[in-house]
This record gives structure tokens, C-alpha cells and sequence, in this order.
């Protein structure tokens, strides 16, 4: 189909150039539908940086942002997401998400192929695609010079100008048994020790380069760490390193000698997971944005809150091992055990003796964790599901929060939370199962430490870190749900699929059995009469209960597939999970598919 036009409230990296697709005619255009508070998206920012370099004479990159959480559309949060996580080609800001409507995109991320005539010949939904994606260009680049129709050289972007910073969006902090801060410099790729008194730097870890160099620590080197946590002495003394911090965008764990000053990768081989093992030698294990640890003696170790894949992972740092702990990969809102819980996007955790409590940034909710018998037990405290946020007070049954990032354990055993995009700092108290704000007007407050008797706030959009001027009060504001639009279906049975094809010159991997696995359930979990499960086929017929109105429909695809042709042909795995909203109307659709990856015309 002709792709349509570009339709925004304006644009980034182009100088304030208005671009056109018009006027990208001869070009490639691939067109990233991306919001920033999206782990996968922000894995496919890494993803598309070796394509944008392989290919650019031809190829124009297009992040269109198509926020999820109101503060996401806002301008000021747009341009610094664009500094933070270091995009360099043109972003068009879509906060009424105008072109996501028009695209008829039903996921973040998603990634649509434009050729040099205007029209959309590759769709793919989620993450994992570069390998397809560059075998799609090339393609077009061929056929396209073959025809004449391919303009070469040239570029819209524009890059924003830059000024060099003490901190660059830092996220976490903590306090040594010495009494300094360790605050996570996560835009300069580096760990600031600053003295007792959060202003002064005795000495930073990491070169300042995005990288993973272990070694002495003004030539280590670290990619966007988040999370550190201090282990407790005995333990750090076997270990051979005090500290243990999240290298986020590197999929690592590092730690840090606090004495010597020595980096070293103790988990993670620096690729991330997409499928299979979890659990082993964690240097042999492949690992998914790990975005916050914390030392927590229940479990036995770190608990690494994988923020890439919604579960938690532990890390024992003695034995070198590390182990899926919660979580299923499905990204939701499901409490009980921990082995069948779902989360979504964990980026904060604080201990508090038998419960770990933990912030779920894509549910929006305050949830915690203790030992049950045999096992352990996941409970929330604010949090309703994937669509429902706002900054409301109140009984924690009502209250809402909006993707909150980091937590920390106040006196009295309540509860300080970092309500990132609400820009605020709120309580809650398990006594009296209350929340109320402490603090408002914060540049999205991204972790909190409890340092000298003071509450410090780490704000990440301002740069800073510095303490809480607090005055409790409480905040009758808004509730708010996701603006996409829901799906509209008829109510009782509906053919449903996913579309997996797979690119040039591969295909579907059956060598050891089906080649793809469909999973699907809902929430409410009631939403489905039948139909709920997993399986091997990618096309399946759900019936929805009576009565019901609406829900989300939870669906997690995965294809294998490998080159065709060769002595040992490369093998890769596709995964996408779909959260998709529904309304049941008479006359709605009663066929739904999902595009994984596939040309829209075929």
C-alpha cells in the first residue's frame, strides 16, 4: 500500500525541518514507532544503530513517537529521551498518535519499511529484527538501482547540540559503610563516587565511553548502567567486590572493588536474552536489560529486576551463579506465586526484611514479595494493569501512579516511591494501606536514598541529585488510561492469528519439531472462555466469555529461523509480546491478526 504521510506535532534532529516522505522519494525509509518509556523500543534503538551505519547513503531512520503515559507526549520529556538514550536520526513527536492510527500499528515497538516509491513493503512487530530488516533493505537497494528509483547520499539529520555535564540523566544511588554515594551517571556511562555530602567527586568508575573494558577504574568502561547495590561484608570478601551495579544497556552485571578501584563483568555475556536458558553459570548466561539489584537475604543473593523480559533473575555472587527467580516473560499484572506472576518492566527494588518491595514502571504499581512456606508470593499494593495510570491519593485500592522507577524504605517501614513521570515522590504506608505525595515539580525522579536521616531524590532529567523538600499532602488528581485506542471486536468467537514470514533468503527452522509457539492469555483472566494457553500454531479460535465488555488480550508469538542454504546456516529466534486492548461491540471485527514480522501485501 502507499505509505501515508507523516502527520505530528513536530519534529526532532532535523534542525526544525519539517520532513516529508514526499521528499524522502529514491530513499529507504524505515519508520520506528517507539515510545520512551518502552524497554523493547529502547532495545531496538541499539538494534538499528549497525543498520543505520551499514546503509547510510540510502536509508532514512524516522522515530516516530507514539507516546503510552501522558508525560511521554510532552515536548520537554520527547527531547530529553532523545539526549538520554543518544538517538541520532529524525524524531517526529505523534502525541495524539495520528501516524500510529494511520499505520495501523497495534504495538511498541514496530518497524515499517517504506521503499524509494512510497510504499510499505515490511512490517515487524517488536524486537530482534536486524538480521531480516537488513537483509529487506538490501534487497530494495538492489532492485531499486536496478530500476533507477534509488537516490543515494544526503541526510535530514540534524544533530541537537550537546553541552557536557557533572551527572547525564542518572538514575540510582546508594550509600557506602563508609558513608559516600555512589550515584549511577547512566548518560555518561560511568559510576560517580561523590562524598558524604552528594557534592563533592573523590573518583568516577568508567571512562566516560559506552562500552564494557573491565579493568582499573578510570579506563573500565560501562553502557548505561542503572541499579547498584552494596553486598554485605562477608559476602563481598568471598567475592573478591563490594558492589554490584545493573550495566543496563550492556545486559551485564558489574562489579566494583571499592578498595582498588577494579571493574569486572560478573554476569552476562553482553548478548541479550531472547529465548531458552536463564539459569546456570552467570557469565554463560545471557541476560536482558537488567535495570535495578538489590541485596535481599530470602532469596539468597542479588535479585536483578530483568527489566527486558518483566521477570526477576538472582545472582549469588560467591557461587557465580545466577537463576530465573519470578516471572514468566509475560508482560501484566498477575500476583501468587512467584513462578506464575506476571510483571511488567521491573526498574526499582528496596528490601525490607521479609518483603522486597518493588516498582512495576509499565503497570504503574507498587507490588512487594515475601517467603510464603515453600515458596514465594507476589502482592500489590497500588497498580491496576498495563493501561490504567494518573497521580491520585488515597486508600491504595484507588490510588494510581504513573510508570514510578524507584523506591526506598522511609522510617516508620513506609514506603518512598519515585513516581517518575508524574515528576513527583509519593508514600505508602502498609499500616494504614494509604498513599499520600511528599514532594511535586521533580524532573522525573528516577531513584531515592535514605542518606544522613535525609530522603535525596535522583532526577534524572534534571542532572542532579539532592534532598526531598518534604510536606506530606494529599493529591486528588486524574486518572488516566493509555490514549491508543482499543480493538473493537464482535462479542463470542474470533479467528485469530499471527503473520510471521520470513525474510530473504531464510526460513522457518523445523528441524526438532514446530518452528513457532503462540501463547495467549487475558486480563481480566475471564475475558476468555476458551482458547487461552500455548501451542505451536500461530492461528488459533478464542471465544469470549458472556457478558464481558472489554479486557486485554495478553499474546506472545515466537518464530525460529535460519538460512537457507549452507553448510551451517545462521539460526535466530523472533519473539513479540502484544498487549492489546478490546471493546466487544456488535459489528465489530471477528477476525483479528497481528503482524510479527511479514509484507503487509502478501
Amino acid at each position: 500500500m502507499r505509505a501515508p504521510e507523516l502527520a505530528g506535532d513536530g519534529w526532532l534532529n532535523t534542525g526544525g525541518e519539517r520532513i516529508t516522505l514526499a521528499g524522502l522519494r529514491g530513499r529507504v525509509v524505515l519508520l520506528d514507532f517507539w515510545t520512551s518509556g518502552c524497554i523493547n523500543c529502547l532495545h531496538v534503538l541499539d538494534e538499528l544503530r549497525p543498520l543505520e551505519a551499514e546503509f547510510a547513503d540510502v536509508l532514512v531512520t524516522i522515530g516516530v513517537h507514539s507516546p503510552k503515559f501522558l508525560h511521554e507526549g510532552e515536548a520537554a520529556a520527547i527531547e530529553a529521551a532523545v539526549r538520554r538514550y543518544e538517538v541520532h536520526h529524525p524524531v517526529l513527536n505523534d502525541p495524539k498518535m495520528t501516524t500510529w492510527s494511520q499505520y495501523a500499528v497495534k504495538a511498541w515497538p514496530t518497524l515499517v519499511v517504506v521503499d524509494p516509491e512510497g510504499y510499505v513493503v515490511h512490517v515487524a512487530a517488536g524486537e530482534g529484527h536486524a538480521e531480516a530488516l537488513r537483509r529487506v533493505i538490501a534487497d530494495l537497494v538492489a532492485t531499486h538501482e536496478a530500476k533507477g528509483t534509488l537516490r543515494r547520499g544526503g541526510s535530514p539529520y540534524v544533530p541537537a547540540e550537546e553541552q557536557p555535564t557533572e551527572l547525564r540523566f542518572p538514575s540510582k544511588a546508594v550509600t557506602t559503610a563508609e558513608g559516600r554515594i555512589l550515584v549511577a551517571d547512566t548518560g555518561n556511562h560511568s559510576i560517580v563516587e561523590f562524598a558524604s555530602d552528594g557534592e563533592t567527586i573523590i573518583r568516577r568508575f568508567g571512562s566516560g565511553e559506552r562500552g564494557a573494558q573491565d579493568g582499573p577504574f578510570d579506563l573500565a568502561s560501562f553502557t548505561e548502567p542503572s541499579g547498584i547495590t552494596l553486598l554485605p561484608y562477608e559476602v563481598a570478601e568471598r567475592a573478591g567486590y563490594h558492589a554490584v551495579v545493573a550495566d543496563t544497556a550492556g545486559h551485564r552485571l558489574r562489579g566494583i572493588d571499592l578498595i582498588t578501584g577494579e571493574v569486572s563483568t560478573v554476569a552476562g555475556t553482553g548478548r541479550q536474552w531472547r529465548d531458552g536458558v536463564d539459569t546456570g553459570k552467570a557469565l554463560d548466561i545471557d541476560l536482558t536489560s537488567p535495570w535495578d539489584v538489590a541485596w535481599w537475604g530470602p532469596a539468597g543473593g542479588v535479585v536483578v529486576a530483568m527489566a527486558g523480559n518483566h521477570t526477576l533473575s538472582v545472582f549469588e555472587p560467591v557461587s557465580g551463579t545466577i537463576r530465573r527467580f519470578a516471572g514468566t516473560t509475560v508482560e501484566g499484572l498477575r500476583d501468587g506465586d512467584v513462578h506464575e506472576a506476571f510483571f511488567a518492566q521491573t526498574s526499582g527494588l528496596t528490601p525490607d526484611g521479609q518483603k522486597l518491595w518493588l516498582a512495576d514502571a509499565e503497570t504503574s504499581a507498587l507490588r512487594w514479595i515475601q517467603p510464603e512456606g515453600e515458596t514465594f508470593t507476589v502482592h500489590t499494593a497500588v497498580g491496576v494493569d498495563l493501561f490504567s495510570f494518573g497521580h491520585v491519593d488515597g486508600p491504595a485500592d484507588k490510588a494510581l501512579l504513573q510508570h514510578p522507577l524507584g523506591l526506598a524504605l522511609l522510617p516508620g517501614d513506609t514506603v518512598a516511591i519515585a513516581d517518575t513521570y508524574n515528576g513527583a515522590v509519593r508514600r505508602y504506608d502498609p499500616l494504614t494501606r494509604q498513599v499520600t505525595t511528599l514532594a511535586t515539580g521533580l524532573a522525573e525522579p528516577s531513584g531515592l536514598l535514605v542518606h544522613d536521616g535525609e530522603l535525596l531524590v535522583v532526577e534524572s532529567a534534571g542532572g542532579r541529585i539532592g534532598p526531598v523538600p518534604l510536606g506530606e499532602q494529599a493529591v486528588a488528581g486524574d486518572a488516566h488510561a493509555v490514549r491508543r485506542p482499543p480493538t473493537v471486536l464482535a462479542p463470542g468467537e474470533l479467528e485469530f492469528s499471527v503473520v510471521f514470514t520470513p525474510p530473504p533468503g531464510e526460513k522457518l527452522d523445523d528441524r526438532f519439531g514446530p518452528s513457532t509457539r503462540l501463547e495467549i492469555s487475558a486480563s481480566p483472566p475471564e475475558l476468555l472462555a476458551d482458547g487461552a494457553g500455548v501451542g505451536t500454531d500461530l492461528f488459533r479460535k478464542l471465544r469470549f466469555a458472556e457478558g464481558v465488555t472489554g479486557g486485554v488480550l495478553q499474546v506472545v508469538a515466537q518464530a525460529a529461523s535460519c538460512d537457507d542454504g549452507g553448510e551451517h546456516p545462521a539460526c535466530r529466534i523472533t519473539r513479540q509480546d502484544w498487549g492489546v486492548p478490546v471493546r466487544f461491540e456488535t459489528g465489530g471485527e471477528s477476525v483479528l491478526s497481528l503482524v510479527m514480522a511479514g509484507d503487509p501485501g502478501k
